[in-house]
């Protein structure tokens, strides 16, 4: 027999994990497209706004990392999360926004010095 306690308990938890790894992946998806408008800036010359730019992305990408901080936090190690291909996908979309704006802030330093 089913305990419906039990169920409604996974099924929160599942809506609270879901909802907490759309975050991690719409923060890192602005932390990319803010660097990404950061080097067409750059392109252009105008580093004010560029630097803005990548400002707001760092912003977000540490929202991002605070949230999957939170994650590996409660999950302590002992493999307690449950792994779902939307969490792999959400840490995808971090590690790719970290890298895409390490290499936007080279690029814009290389515009920059070329100027």
């Amino acid at each position: 027999m089913f305990d419906l306690e039990e169920i409604t308990e996974a099924d929160t938890a599942a809506e609270e994990l879901e909802e907490v790894v759309m975050g991690l992946i719409i923060n890192s998806g602005s932390a990319r497209s803010q660097a990404y408008a950061a080097l067409k800036k750059a392109k252009e010359g105008d580093f004010i706004a560029a630097n803005e730019l990548m400002a707001q992305s760092r912003l977000a990408l540490n929202e991002a990392h605070r949230v999957q901080t939170q994650l590996i936090e409660s999950d302590q190690g002992q493999g307690i999360m449950k792994v779902s291909l939307v969490l792999v996908h959400a840490q995808d979309h971090l590690m790719t926004s970290m890298l895409a704006r390490e290499l936007i802030a080279e690029l814009i330093e290389l515009h920059e010095k070329m100027q």
